[in-house]
């Protein structure tokens, strides 16, 4: 049988449900088959703020896809998986299609893999950009001056709608539900100036380490700011395995790895129906995650 007919005939065994809690154990077989470092409670708060579809194979799981959606206007996909054992057979195409049935004519943001990039440009999706990713343990961070003026403190709680609103802007997304979960499940440290608050970084555990972002920080020529934000971290943190995904467009990559924070992956971004609308004194200097932005 030739192989496109033998991927059609296999296909056509593999029924598509909406994902569903019970899922969970599955899906994290699933992304251990495929090496990712994801943890049971990271496979839950991604089910608890997203929605998505599960592929079977009988009774087995095969493959899954996420949307999160931010305001009306726009969604990510992530948690993407296909089974080694199933991958070439119109699954993670099929995944996507149903999410984006659901969304409608929402912007649609996903970070595409070398694999799945050609499914997604076959969708309609065009490359916005490329992150990089780094992670380590051996890193020694610098101390990074701030502006006269401005200094690092603990957020609290009356920050959360202002942390919503720089984040909000410096992603170019409705982060007004994700944001009050992200920091329910992390540690964060605030930029002040005079009692303003100008940016912010968070820290939380994410699979077998932690993980740095949404890192988000005014525009300057060194990005000293963000740096800082960065540093404070990792200077608390050191020897601990801690991962940072930052935009390549954003110029840290160099400067992460004189840390000792090897760049260790690059994932494409990309955008179907426009892309978000980011604010030009802001920047996101490193993400929440890969699936939510």
């Amino acid at each position: 049988m030739p192989d496109s007919e033998r991927n059609t005939a296999t296909s056509a065994a593999v029924r598509y449900r909406a994902f569903t809690p019970d899922d969970l154990p599955a899906a994290l077989a699933l992304s251990g088959a495929v090496r990712w470092r994801h943890r049971a409670d990271d496979w839950r708060f991604a089910a608890r703020i997203g929605k998505g579809f599960a592929a079977f194979d009988g009774d087995g799981l095969v493959g899954t896809a996420l949307a999160f959606e931010f305001g009306a206007d726009a969604a990510t996909l992530g948690m993407f998986i296909v089974a080694p054992s199933h991958q070439r057979r119109g699954i993670g195409r099929a995944l996507i299609e149903r999410l984006m049935g659901t969304l409608g004519s929402r912007t649609l943001l996903i970070h595409a893999s070398p694999e799945g990039r050609p499914t997604c440009e076959s969708l309609g999706f065009a490359s916005i950009g490329t992150i990089n990713q780094h992670q380590g343990a051996a890193f020694q961070p610098p101390l990074v001056s701030l502006p006269p003026g401005e200094r690092l403190r603990p957020i609290g709680a009356k920050d959360t709608p202002r942390l919503v609103e720089l984040a909000s802007r410096a992603s170019g997304l409705d982060r007004a539900s994700l944001l009050p979960q992200l920091l329910d499940a992390s540690s964060g440290i605030a930029l002040d100036r005079d009692g303003e608050l100008l940016g912010f970084a968070l820290f939380r555990r994410f699979g077998d380490g932690h993980v740095i972002g949404p890192v988000v920080a005014p525009v300057s020529d060194d990005e000293r700011r963000a740096k800082a934000l960065i540093s404070y971290w990792l200077a608390l943190n050191a020897g601990m395995f801690v991962r940072v995904d930052t935009p390549v467009s954003f110029g840290l990559s160099h400067w992460l790895e004189g840390l000792g924070l090897p760049q260790v992956d690059d994932i494409e971004q990309m955008a179907l129906n426009g892309r978000p609308r980011l604010d030009d004194t802001l920047r996101q200097y490193a993400l929440a995650s890969q699936a939510v932005w």
